[in-house]
């Protein structure tokens, strides 16, 4: 359900999740035993950086995006970004991300790719302004010609978008809004915070 003034994050946008896995071979664990994710394709991306506690962080995710060739043809996720990557999805607050939210993650990668390869109609590797608020309109987002403004500013290189400015834009979208709607009690497009609940949202982003 959209309430006045923003959308309801809902899933995610494209394809269903799991869709676009590669197929990596699994690694046994000490002692010959096949590790019982093994023979999910993406156990491999994901434990050739993860350490003992089958954990991984913001740079170790970084080296596994880049190694599974997930964003194609496209600039390499940031620092950053893989550091809201792990925030959307930490849901237990250790900074870090586990296989079962690795998984979560590369679903939503792959469909947030195909939104923007449907939006890049001219196949630039970028969107423009135009292409952006189609893309966050189709997603349900209803936003004002400042919001959109703002966020135009905040995530445009002279004036286009790319792959990894474009999933950090939806992240923290995302993000945001399930803030205000888990304090929006009366669904009317009001939310009250506390100061130091706005600092906390804030800055975890």
């Amino acid at each position: 359900m959209a309430y006045p003034g923003y959308g309801a994050p809902g899933g995610y946008p494209g394809v269903p999740p799991g869709a676009g896995y590669g197929q990596p071979a699994g690694y046994p664990p000490p002692g010959g035993y096949p590790h019982p994710q093994a023979a999910d394709p993406l156990w491999g991306y994901f434990s050739a950086v993860a350490g003992a506690d089958g954990q991984i962080d913001a740079r170790e995710l970084q080296r596994c995006l880049s190694q599974s060739g997930i964003a194609g043809s496209y600039q390499p996720f940031s620092l950053e970004t893989c550091r809201i990557m792990i925030t959307m999805l930490d849901r237990d607050y250790s900074g870090k991300m586990g296989f079962a939210e690795f998984k979560e993650l590369w679903g939503a990668l792959n469909q947030w790719k195909q939104s923007f390869a449907t939006f890049d109609r001219d196949r630039s590797g970028t969107v423009e302004p135009h292409e952006l608020q189609a893309a966050l309109t189709s997603f349900g987002y209803n936003l004002s010609p400042q919001t959109l403004g703002i966020i135009l500013r905040r995530f445009s290189t002279d004036g286009r978008i790319g792959f990894d400015d474009f999933v950090a834009c939806a992240i923290k979208l995302r993000s945001f809004t399930s803030q205000f709607q888990h304090r929006d009690h009366q669904r009317n497009g009001t939310a009250t915070f506390r100061y130091d609940e706005f600092i906390q949202v804030s800055m975890s982003l």
